[in-house]
């Protein structure tokens, strides 16, 4: 994800605020930017850096910043900065692995107006739409939904109904998703590729906002969402000509700990056939909580076994935030 801020998209490509029956520039103002710091002994740090930069949305009058919550994961400290340049240290305060979405709290007075949630249900395939990131109008794209469709990611994710825009913001992680009312309707998430026509562009993948109100309460007073935590396998699997492939464990994770290895092809999960990432997921979910048995049959060079795998919570093997 480009960092400098040393850039302006086209004025062609930039919203006018003419074409808008809301302040654009106060809508905009609730963008900061999100810059962390993750110690290099930590869980994540090979894979998302030990540096990290986004976007975050302030989302109520106390500051409070909705952001992707792979920006903020293990952070031993965090900047926030709005458009006007005022920086503030931030703590943060949960990251929701099943929607994908992180809470900050700023530690000091941000001084910038809390950005409307909406619905995304208002949100439709051919909607124009702005997607923004913290610089004010230089950073803020007209761009279009082209799809909404189930998203499921190699890190034991899935999104029923996952938002997707073309063309994509550069700067797409913790981008705001603004629709034509002036309310916040999603969340950046990643760069994609889509298929809009018979053309295949770059697009962002975007965490719809309604999947924040049911669990806004908790991970306010609890860091996480209320009832057991979610199985997860540490298992990082690929679609591959309608099989199912890892790509790789995580260190020391269950799959790693069952001898789970590269290369081997997953065929069921608990005698259920599968053959797509959200299948397989959602397949380990249902049978239980973290701590839940998995059998996983699997097919090392040609030869099937079966292999029982203990679940973990994934949350487990994260730094947690220091507190302040």
């Amino acid at each position: 994800m480009a960092e400098t801020e040393n850039w302006a998209f086209p004025g062609n490509l930039q919203p006018d605020p003419a074409d808008y029956d809301f302040p654009l520039a106060e809508a905009l103002d609730a963008l900061v930017l999100v810059r962390t710091e993750i110690p290099e002994d930590a869980f994540t740090a090979p894979i998302l850096g030990t540096e990290r930069a986004g976007n975050g949305v302030v989302i109520r009058d106390d500051g409070l910043v909705l952001t992707i919550g792979y920006l903020i994961t293990e952070a031993s400290a965090v900047w926030l900065t709005t458009s006007r340049g005022v920086a503030v240290a931030g703590t943060p305060l949960a990251y929701d692995q099943a929607t994908g979405f992180g809470l900050v709290q700023p530690l000091g007075r941000l001084g910038v107006p809390a950005l409307e949630r909406g619905s995304a249900a208002s949100c439709a395939v051919g909607d124009d739409v702005i997607v923004a990131g913290h610089g004010g109008r230089a950073h803020a794209l007209k761009t279009t939904v082209v799809a909404r469709r189930e998203f499921a990611g190699y890190w034991e994710y899935v999104l029923d109904q996952a938002i997707f825009t073309a063309p994509a913001h550069p700067q797409w992680g913790g981008a705001a998703l603004i629709g034509d009312e002036g309310k916040l309707l999603g969340i950046g998430s990643l760069l994609v590729q889509e298929q809009v026509g018979d053309k295949n562009v770059q697009g962002n993948m975007i965490v719809p906002i309604d999947l924040i109100e049911p669990i806004l309460d908790d991970l306010l007073r609890f860091g996480a969402r209320s009832g057991a935590p979610r199985a997860w396998l540490g298992l990082y699997a690929s679609e591959v000509r309608g099989m199912l492939a890892v790509a790789g464990v995580a260190p020391r994770g269950p799959a790693d700990r069952a001898q789970i290895k590269t290369g081997d092809l997953v065929l069921e999960v608990g005698g259920r056939r599968v053959s797509a990432l959200a299948d397989l997921f959602r397949a380990v979910w249902q049978l239980g909580p973290a701590g839940t048995e998995v059998p996983l049959t699997i097919s090392r060079d040609g030869r099937i076994s079966h292999v029982s795998v203990r679940s973990g919570d994934r949350h487990e093997f994260l730094k947690k935030p220091h507190l302040h």
